[in-house]
């Protein structure tokens, strides 16, 4: 069993009528993020040390709470204990602590305690010593025990300083923050401008890392700037999928009428809002919404693409058009088979960076050219896909 063990203790530096845990963050609250990530790496409770229960932080529990999680907020390590499973393994996180799925999934295996730490003269000021010329760097895997043994010390130990010390006194193993994980937000803080930082760093992060070059140099920026807009208004990720499901439909009228550079663009901008609708289904872990917007952003590309074969079929009386967009989808098809939900390297296509390379032949008149340059790119995606599945155990 899989529990979390969150902090709702500090003010935030800069907005002392605010916890830290409940600043915003990525268009949520902080500690709704950290729940976020524990859920997915498959916490079935959290329990949330709190100071005082404010308006902001009652709003952020009842939503985790829909989340399908059992949620417990405690003040004490004797409470803590008496919620957790004795044989439960706990994964803690620092108040003030924002991370990446990965850091997550390390800790949410089973095994010894552990501490993530990072060399003394590499931290900032704040961060809890463990000895050897290391600090705490927020993510413990700690046996449920430590908290029952914290629970019988006196209660003004700090909870998440002293559970540090207990594990470290037996013998947690120290893992080291990796470079990676820094640059993409990792970091202990308590200040709302530094956290809106981290926040644009991770949600980046989050977004770059599914598919290529596209997501990482088009939808990641968009994102940056409009999630946090779409998420504290509510805007549901159904919503923003129909408008660019609009946008699509607009595309493929404005390439059967002749006009397949407009219709291209826009089926580009369509791709992009399922992209956006997939990004606030995945924060508010709707995973039906979001293996249907997955599904909805490989189709709006293919009918893009037959469609623009067959009127350039149809304009030029020539079928190498029509089939060269068959090739396309097929050899595609075969390529997304092939990396199923694994990350690509940035240089392999996805459906809507083919459709950026139909929209450049398009711009300088050239179909064919197009629809060539983009079935080739996608057979050496495939290619490298099948390669590299050629090559695991």
């Amino acid at each position: 069993m899989l529990a979390g063990l969150l902090f709702a203790l500090h003010d935030a530096d800069d907005r002392p009528t605010m916890l830290t845990a409940t600043l915003p963050f990525g268009g949520v609250t902080l500690i709704e993020y950290q729940a976020r990530l524990l859920v997915a790496a498959g916490a079935s409770q959290l329990v949330i040390v709190v100071a005082r229960l404010t308006p902001e932080l009652l709003g952020a529990i009842n939503r985790i709470g829909r989340r399908g999680i059992a949620v417990d907020t405690v003040r004490t390590a004797a409470e803590a204990a008496e919620k957790l499973h004795p044989l439960a393994h706990v994964v803690m996180l620092a108040d003030g602590l924002t991370t990446t799925e990965e850091m997550i999934g390390a800790f949410a295996q089973p095994g010894s305690d552990a501490l993530l730490v990072v060399p003394e003269d590499a931290a900032p000021p704040g961060y809890e010593r463990v000895g050897g010329g290391m600090v705490w760097a927020g993510i413990a895997r700690l046996e449920a025990r430590r908290v029952a043994e914290l629970a019988a010390l006196p209660r003004d130990y700090d909870v998440p300083s002293t559970l540090v010390r207990l594990a470290a006194q037996a013998g947690a193993v120290n893992l080291l923050l990796p470079q990676p994980a820094m640059r993409a937000g990792h970091a202990i803080g308590h200040g709302g401008a530094a956290l809106e930082a981290r926040g644009r760093a991770v949600l980046s992060a989050m977004v770059a890392g599914r598919s290529g070059w596209f997501d990482r140099f088009v939808v990641a920026p968009i994102a940056r700037a409009l999630i946090p807009v779409l998420v504290p208004r509510s805007i549901p990720a159904l919503g923003v999928a129909a408008g660019g499901g609009a946008l699509g439909l607009i595309a493929l009228a404005s390439i059967w009428f002749g006009h397949p550079v407009i219709g291209l663009g826009l089926a580009v901008l369509g791709g992009i809002g399922v992209a956006l609708a997939s990004v606030l289904a995945d924060l508010r872990d709707d995973a039906g919404m979001a293996r249907g917007l997955a599904a909805a952003a490989l189709v709006l590309p293919a009918l893009t693409a037959l469609l623009y074969g067959d009127a350039e079929m149809r304009r030029s009386a020539e079928g190498a058009t029509l089939a060269l967009a068959f090739a396309l989808l097929l050899v595609a098809a075969l390529g997304e088979r092939a990396i199923g939900p694994a990350t690509r390297p940035s240089w392999w296509g996805s459906a809507p960076a083919y459709l950026v390379v139909l929209l450049a032949g398009a711009i300088v008149a050239a179909p064919t050219l197009g629809l060539t340059a983009a079935t080739l790119y996608a057979g050496a995606t495939a290619a490298a896909a099948i390669e590299r599945l050629r090559r695991q155990p």
